[in-house]
């Protein structure tokens, strides 16, 4: 069986169990009627016995010498009664003796009744003999009419037991067939899955049953082996988009370097080919290439360290007061833009944090609207309270950002190709790190920074972090 299915398996062995338990009981059953009929017959040769023998003592003599045949008993029963030196004589019976074979006599009578076969042909007899002094009583019945009440009960068990089973298993078909269609449907979720379709779950049962029971801890696992595929394809994804940031950082900054690189390395070629060139301007062209190496590298570094996570000097800071000289720095380096300070609500607008970081972050916003927007259009540095959060936001009236270079702002290396890009001279672009460095910073202070923006209508960008608790 062990390559039957289940539900055959459990089929079988229920009608083998019901068979050898209905067997057993029938044949119990057979073996206890059986017995119950011999006893009764038993009992019928004791009376029977002592019934003839009481009337062998009286006028046994006369009987046998009147009668050519012998008074009734039972029809099933005849009496043969034995005088020494001489054969068994008949008795008493309405039958004919002659007409049906008489049982095979025990050689050594006892006091209990036996069972003897006949002495010729089929048949059983129950016999009982009796010996007094000098002659012998023997008292049997046909056992005919016990073996046909016992044929006809194996019979009626035979074909009750058969018709029970019989509905046993169609019953059993049934109830297992529908016991077993959750365990169908597992199967198929599980075929399912295997197939890639990790959403899939095996329909809920009742959970006191063993199948619901296991619907629910299959879909229990199937949680979490899907919980682990996506966080492992989350960090293999994230792992790849690390190595291709890597591989993009670390050509852009290869690229960023070189071209200043390139500068001093021109300038000096330059200076080693005309001697009567200005030393001064060429030290001059040498010094800014080099300035701007070094900013690239300090941002480079200071990236790096927000990367490695290291902890910051974190202390209250008045956001207003880092706001209010980003303005003041911002007013002297283009004294000819309109830049405002907007305070939204009289509250204290302090936060936990490291003050030169943080002062960093909005030096680097009003930088990069300057660097950004026409000369002409003013700026605007609003700050203030929204639930729990500061905010601080710098807004500009320049030409704006589209909605694919909203994606890309806050990426290293990224320069909108736009309007915006624009400056007087290709050597005073900056190094594309800026609003990657404000985006690190904000991060690694549990904030967000965010940005609204549209063509030809200016940007707002808003950093928010949470208020320092009191």
């Amino acid at each position: 069986m062990r390559g039957l299915p289940l539900r055959i398996k459990l089929i079988a062995s229920m009608l083998t169990l019901l068979g050898f338990g209905m067997f057993f009981i029938g044949l119990v059953s057979v073996s206890v009627l059986h017995g119950y009929l011999i006893d009764r017959v038993d009992s019928q040769l004791h009376l029977l016995s002592a019934r003839m023998e009481k009337k062998v003592r009286s006028d046994w003599r006369k009987d046998r010498e009147t009668a050519e045949r012998p008074i009734l008993i039972e029809s099933d029963a005849i009496a043969l009664v034995k005088e020494p030196n001489s054969d068994f004589v008949p008795m008493l019976t309405d039958r004919d003796v002659d007409a049906k074979p008489k049982p095979v006599l025990s050689t050594s009578p006892g006091t209990e009744a036996y069972t003897a076969p006949a002495m010729s042909g089929p048949g059983e007899w129950r016999v009982l003999e009796t010996v007094d002094r000098w002659r012998t009583l023997v008292v049997a019945v046909d056992l005919e009419e016990v073996d046909a009440i016992t044929r006809r009960l194996v019979l009626i068990e035979l074909l009750g037991g058969g018709g029970i089973l019989l509905i046993l298993a169609v019953a059993g078909v049934t109830i297992v067939r529908h016991s077993m269609r959750p365990l169908g449907q597992i199967e198929r979720t599980a075929e399912a899955i295997a197939a890639g379709e990790l959403g899939r779950r095996v329909p809920d049962g009742d959970p006191r049953t063993e199948v619901g029971g296991l619907a629910r801890s299959l879909n229990g696992m199937l949680a979490q082996i899907e919980s682990a595929f996506a966080a492992r394809s989350a960090s293999e994804e994230a792992a790849r988009r690390s190595e291709d940031r890597m591989r993009q950082f670390v050509g852009d900054a290869s690229h960023e370097l070189r071209t200043p690189l390139t500068s001093i390395r021109g300038f000096a070629e330059y200076a080693r080919q005309n001697p009567g060139a200005d030393p001064v301007e060429l030290m001059q062209r040498v010094e800014q290439a080099a300035g701007r190496m070094s900013v690239l590298v300090d941002d480079l570094l200071l990236l790096a360290r927000v990367d490695q996570q290291r902890p910051l000097r974190m202390q209250p800071v008045d956001m207003l007061a880092l706001a209010a000289d980003a303005v003041q720095d911002a007013r002297i380096i283009a004294p000819d833009r309109t830049i405002k300070l907007d305070v939204v609500g009289g509250t204290a607008l302090i936060v936990s944090g490291d003050e030169v970081r943080l002062r960093q972050v909005i030096s680097n916003l009003v930088t990069n609207a300057l660097v950004h927007t026409d000369p002409g259009s003013p700026i605007i540095v609003r700050t203030g309270t929204s639930g729990d959060k500061l905010f601080v936001e710098v807004v500009d009236h320049g030409p704006g950002l589209t909605p694919e270079q909203i994606e890309h702002v806050f990426e290293r290396f990224y320069r909108a190709d736009s309007a915006r890009s624009r400056r007087r001279s290709a050597e005073d672009r900056g190094s594309g790190l800026g609003l990657a460095i404000v985006q690190a910073l904000v991060q690694a202070h549990d904030g967000t920074v965010t940005v609204e923006s549209s063509p030809e209508a200016g940007s707002t960008f808003r950093v928010e972090l949470p208020l320092a608790l009191e």
